[in-house]
């Protein structure tokens, strides 16, 4: 073992805790076991309170300020310690819900809380009840602080570098073939707006959450407190915390919005790997650059190779993270009748789901910002390819009426080397206008890239990440048009 070595990562299962686990700490801080014992707890302690201020429930008369502030502090303050409590009498009792209750309980004997007002501790309550806003306090955690501000951060850097290569010509390809040149900032812009889309999708989703007892009918609620308004307060419960509450639900919350946030991941994630196998492949053919890193080993016996590790590695990532996000929504939102236990294993795995998209996310950056464009690799490459000019040609051709126009410039380009010479000389030959004639024959592969500078100007967006809002003002597009 080297010196420095963590024996515990050496020995982890999964490469979340193990070789990945420093990038991975931040979804681990939202979603370990840990974590949602707290979030658990949360909601029973927030249960209690509410539970005290309603009118209707006289035996459990209005907290004192001593001891709310004490259930702030529990809330606030809970560590390792308290979950280390929680997993102890769950070892003893079997069930990690009733452990979290009776945690509470203890907690509140311990500081003198009537014994029969800690019974309403888990008042009316099965445990999906607590389960249920404890997963989506999670997931919205882990999005807002984890997943999202990498998504943000990678989109703003894939629009800052087509900004400022905007009007770069690069060779386009079709079907593998060369096709109509493009700019690098102009394919960058697609994914970038690509990506934004499926963010602004994510952040529109509303997460759910029920509060209504065993079968969702509120019905030891009402056997306790008929003259309760359950759903009323199991609405200000849930919305409390900032969740959407749903009040048609079998045992479990269906789990529908999870999915929905599922799956807009799955698609984010498969834009992202899109993505990385375009740069991968920009960087086979030279077209961009990557930075060396000293020190660094790219082949055991080739000692020249700077490889694309961190473009494979993003794409590695966000495959594991579909196919468990996949699997989890559809699983998830299928349960046998009014409940099946098959969920309850299955969900504690959203978390590995999301940190593998946020490697990924970590991964695709680091190899951003690698790379810089190789100009000149790409106009010796565009030099080559006179070929691309009989779109243009057979268009303007078009427009004045000239016979057969496509089957012409077929004839010249199709499956053949072509010079400007051999363009140019056709073009003498068509008979157009003067003025059209000279803008083709003044034309050459790396000038034929269209709006595709201005586009990335013009629609880029200002201050979000996701797709553009209209045009700006004239004079406000920055930058040059190709």
């Amino acid at each position: 073992m080297s010196p420095g070595a963590d024996p515990t990562a050496l020995a982890a299962l999964s490469p979340l805790d193990g070789r990945y686990a420093a990038q991975a700490e931040a979804y681990a801080r939202v979603f370990s076991e840990e974590a949602f014992f707290r979030q658990r707890f949360g909601v029973e302690v927030q249960w209690l309170r509410v539970l005290s201020a309603e009118p209707g429930i006289t035996e459990l008369p209005p907290l004192d300020e001593e001891t709310e502030r004490t259930l702030r502090t529990w809330v606030e303050g809970f560590g390792p310690p308290d979950a280390a409590r929680i997993k102890e009498i769950e070892r003893r009792i079997n069930h990690d819900v009733k452990a979290v209750e009776y945690f509470l309980k203890e907690k509140l004997a311990a500081i003198g809380f009537d014994p029969r007002r800690c019974e309403f501790v888990h008042f009316g309550c099965t445990s999906e009840d607590i389960n249920n806003l404890a997963h989506a306090l999670m997931l919205r955690d882990g999005l807002e602080q984890a997943w999202l501000p990498s998504a943000r951060s990678l989109v703003s850097g894939v629009w800052e570098l087509a900004g400022d290569h905007a009007g770069l010509p690069m060779p386009s390809h079709t079907h593998g073939q060369p096709a109509s040149p493009t700019t690098l900032g102009k394919e960058l812009a697609v994914f970038a707006a690509r990506l934004g889309r499926q963010i602004d999708s994510i952040e529109q989703i509303r997460l759910l959450g029920k509060f209504n007892g065993a079968v969702g009918t509120f019905g030891a609620h009402v056997a306790a407190y008929p003259e309760v308004d359950w759903p009323e307060v199991s609405r200000r419960f849930v919305e409390d915390f900032g969740l959407a509450w749903n009040p048609f639900t079998t045992q479990i919350e269906s789990h529908d919005a999870m999915a929905e946030v599922f799956h807009a991941i799955t698609r984010f994630n498969t834009v992202l790997l899109d993505f990385c196998r375009d740069m991968w492949e920009y960087i086979s053919r030279s077209y961009l650059r990557q930075r060396a890193v000293a020190g660094e080993v790219g082949s055991s016996t080739m000692p020249h190779k700077v490889n694309p590790i961190d473009f494979e590695n993003a794409e590695a990532n966000a495959g594991i993270s579909s196919s468990l996000l996949g699997h989890l929504a559809s699983k998830l939102m299928v349960s046998r009748m009014q409940r099946d236990l098959s969920d309850s294993s299955a969900i504690r795995n959203m978390g590995v789901a999301l940190a593998h998209s946020g490697l990924a996310l970590d991964a695709a950056a680091k190899g951003l910002r690698k790379v810089s464009p190789a100009p000149e690799v790409m106009a010796a490459e565009l030099a080559r390819q006179w070929e691309v000019l009989a779109e243009p040609i057979q268009t303007v051709m078009r427009r004045y009426g000239l016979p057969e126009p496509y089957e012409r410039l077929k004839a010249l380009t199709r499956g053949q080397a072509v010079t400007a010479d051999d363009v140019r000389s056709f073009v003498k030959d068509l008979g157009l206008p003067a003025e059209a004639a000279e803008g083709l024959m003044t034309l050459d592969p790396s000038g034929y890239t269209g709006l595709a500078a201005e586009l990335v100007h013009r629609y880029r967006p200002a201050t979000r990440v996701g797709l553009p809002g209209p045009p700006s003002p004239a004079g406000e597009q920055g930058g040059d048009r190709a």
